[in-house]
């Protein structure tokens, strides 16, 4: 049985804009798109980049450390690692792409609530 956790009220965070907050130590990533709101671990899986410190345009978020990129909608790699050359081979071949997990997200009387 999945537990609903109330991540804040509707509104409170303005259409395009992302945050993080922590849930029992897990930190999600909260953005809305289009009305529309996304939750997604917070860390990217290459080396733990804070995805809330990213940039988010449409539903894709980047990485600030090294560029990658994730689909908010299903978590799915965008890009992995930006750039080219020596430098970005080895950190390519040392961690393979991985997606985010991303979190069903339910309205109840205006409230935010996701599964987990």
């Amino acid at each position: 049985m999945n537990n609903m956790i109330e991540l804040g009220n509707v509104g409170e965070i303005e259409n395009g804009a992302m945050k993080e907050i922590d849930v029992g130590g897990r930190e999600i990533l909260l953005a809305r798109v289009d009305n529309q709101y996304y939750a997604t671990d917070n860390r990217c899986p290459h080396m733990g980049g804070k995805l809330s410190q990213g940039r988010l345009e449409g539903t894709v978020i980047t990485c600030p450390k090294h560029s990658s990129q994730f689909d908010l909608k299903n978590g799915d790699v965008v890009r992995w690692l930006k750039g080219s050359g020596i430098l970005s081979a080895v950190g390519k071949a040392l961690k393979s792409p991985r997606r985010i997990a991303t979190y069903n997200v339910n309205i109840q009387d205006d409230k935010i609530m996701i599964e987990v």
